[in-house]
C-alpha cells in the first residue's frame, strides 16, 4: 500500500505560483509512475500531469503545457508540481496519484493510489 499526502495548496492572485507537494509513505515510489489530477465544482476529474517512473519521462494536459512542471524526488519520496502563471480555470482540488506501470496514464482509473486532495483557489 502506498499513501499519498498532499501539501502546499492555497489562495493566490492571477499570475502568481504555487508549488504542491506529495508525500509518499508505505512503499519507495521510484517504480511507480506519479502524476496530478484535478477537480473543479461541477466538472469531471481531469489529467495534469504524470511523470514515469523509467527516465522520468513527462506529459502534460495542454491547458498547463508551459506552466506547470512536474518533478519527483525518490530519495524524499515526494513528487512536486511546480504551478506559473496561475489563472482562474485552475481552481481545482489537486490530487496526487501513483501507478506501477512503468510510464502513467491520462486516465484517471488507471492509478491505484489516490491522495485526499489539495485545494488551489486563483481569484482574477
Amino acid at each position: 500500500q502506498v499513501q499519498l499526502v498532499e501539501s502546499g495548496g492555497g489562495l493566490v492572485q492571477a499570475g502568481g505560483s504555487l508549488r504542491l507537494s506529495c508525500a509518499a509513505s508505505g512503499r519507495t515510489i521510484s517504480n511507480y509512475a506519479m502524476g496530478w489530477f484535478r477537480q473543479a465544482p461541477g466538472k469531471e476529474r481531469e489529467f495534469v500531469a504524470v511523470i514515469s517512473w523509467i527516465g522520468g519521462n513527462t506529459r502534460y494536459a495542454d491547458s498547463v503545457k508551459g506552466r506547470f512542471t512536474i518533478s519527483r524526488d525518490n530519495a524524499k519520496n515526494t513528487l512536486y508540481l511546480q504551478m506559473n502563471s496561475l489563472k482562474p480555470e485552475d481552481t481545482a482540488v489537486y490530487y496526487c496519484v501513483a501507478d506501477r506501470s512503468p510510464l502513467g496514464s491520462v486516465i484517471p482509473g488507471s492509478y491505484d493510489y489516490w491522495g485526499q486532495g489539495t485545494q488551489v483557489t486563483v481569484s482574477s
